[in-house]
């Protein structure tokens, strides 16, 4: 017999019309330490639900003179990611077939016994993790970020990712600061992934990529008819994360109207959806990156002094590239195995030139750059090493074009004369006659500085 695999606490609703019933699943499940709300009836079902979030739920297939049938879609339809167990005393094929088709995950017939009633829980559970885990490898996998794998030489990035691992287990507010590219959003999956939270969902909203008529309902969801093209409710991103934890990426961009609200939830974990008079609360953990200077946007104005007082619990200074320069290389050569192994290629690195080209240059756009660039030598890479043809002209170094009365020897002042000559006239004995030579010498000093 497998062993069961111990779970953390979740939050359970019950829904029963028997007052007896409801006490001993109430009972039984907080003896395994889960948070329970039990109510009798389809309405309050619904309100609850509307309320908060749950994990896990028991409906009675007869609800006086409701039928749980119907309340299980309604219950997914405000909470898409819940696992509903259906209980009744009249046992059928026709209904447990019926109950699964609107979307029931499990079924137990009354009279159970409370060994029955774990052993639903703990199904369901971890079919909610395998999802849960299922639905975060996909997201890696579709955004493809191999570009940290957190090695580090930099004293700075070395304190970044001490402190990160650190901030990781208390439930404390962080605030990501560094340059766009710099690999805030996966240091913060990292944190999630450090923290007590991992087994829960992990979201990321851009504030500047939505707009700001439509930021507020992806935080928070809407109602049915709460606003134009609003034909169904949405529980919202932060609902959608309970018991997890939230991205709010480039937090300086978020719009001044909506960040009394975001303090709100901060400080109470309560909230309203749009076109809802109802409370609801949800347990998330919020993580905050930006790539401004948060203090010059409460100074202007921009940005509530409030808000960003309590963002800015733990501060985390992500370096940027060009601070990380022995970073480089390494990072470069396995970027490179990524990209060779999804194009099914071998590369045994980059040339010698290749590699200090990289090094000396100073990386605006960071590791995002970086990614980008490695992603194109290695298509247009013949050969088994990346040299220095493969890389974009903007990474190579420019020679500074020598001026009269600068230190330079007098060949290289006569090539770049002869060069401009060239490229102004029309035939070569023209370019001869302004130089004041003859045909012959200017073919010999064309070969000599191989114009």
């Amino acid at each position: 017999m497998n062993e069961q695999i111990p779970l953390a606490a979740i939050n359970i609703l019950v829904v029963d019309d028997e007052v007896n019933i409801r006490k001993t699943l109430s009972v039984c499940l907080e003896t395994d330490g889960h948070k329970v709300i039990a109510v009798s009836n389809f309405q309050d079902a619904v309100a609850e639900a509307s309320q908060r979030s749950f994990e896990v739920a028991f409906v009675d297939l007869r609800l006086g003179t409701a039928n749980g049938l119907d309340l299980i879609p309604k219950l997914l339809a405000i909470t898409p990611w819940l696992k509903i167990i259906v209980i009744t005393a009249f046992a059928s094929i026709d209904t447990a077939v019926e109950a699964m088709r609107r979307g029931a995950t499990d079924y137990i017939a009354k009279p159970f016994t409370p060994v029955q009633v774990k052993l639903a829980v703990q199904k369901v559970a971890e079919v909610s993790v395998l999802e849960q885990k299922i639905a975060a490898l996909k997201e890696d996998i579709g955004r493809s970020n191999p570009e940290i794998d957190f090695s580090t030489n930099s004293p700075a990035m070395q304190h970044a990712l001490n402190l990160a691992r650190q901030a990781a287990t208390p439930d404390v507010t962080i605030l990501l600061r560094g340059e766009s590219g710099t690999g805030k959003t996966v240091l913060a999956r990292m944190i999630h992934v450090w923290s007590k939270r991992a087994s829960k969902p992990f979201g990321n909203v851009s504030c500047p990529s939505i707009p700001t008529e439509l930021l507020e309902s992806e935080l928070f969801g809407h109602v049915k008819g709460a606003f134009t093209g609003a034909v169904n409710d949405s529980p919202g991103r932060i609902a959608a994360c309970e018991g997890g934890t939230l991205l709010l990426d480039e937090i300086g961009d978020m719009p001044l109207s909506l960040q009394p609200k975001l303090l709100r939830f901060m400080q109470d974990h309560e909230y309203e959806r749009l076109g809802a008079r109802m409370t609801c609360k949800a347990n998330v953990r919020v993580i905050a990156a930006t790539n401004i200077d948060l203090e010059k946007a409460v100074r202007d104005g921009r940005f509530r002094e409030d808000l960003f007082y309590r963002l800015n619990v733990i501060q985390i200074e992500i370096p940027p590239l060009r601070e990380r320069q022995d970073d480089v290389a390494p990072l470069a050569k396995r970027l490179l195995q990524f990209y060779g192994y999804t194009n099914h290629r071998h590369f045994l690195g980059f040339t010698e030139e290749a590699v200090q080209v990289l090094k000396n240059y100073t990386w605006p756009g960071n590791i995002r750059e970086l990614r980008n660039m490695v992603e194109r030598a290695a298509i247009i890479c013949s050969t088994d090493r990346i040299g220095v043809e493969h890389l974009p002209e903007n990474l190579l170094p420019r020679e500074s074009i020598p001026q009269i009365g600068d230190l330079v020897n007098l060949e290289k002042i006569e090539e770049l004369h002869i060069r401009r000559v060239l490229a102004a006239t029309k035939s070569l004995q023209e370019a001869a006659d302004i130089l004041g030579i003859d045909q012959a010498t200017l073919w010999r000093r064309r070969k000599q500085y191989g114009i």
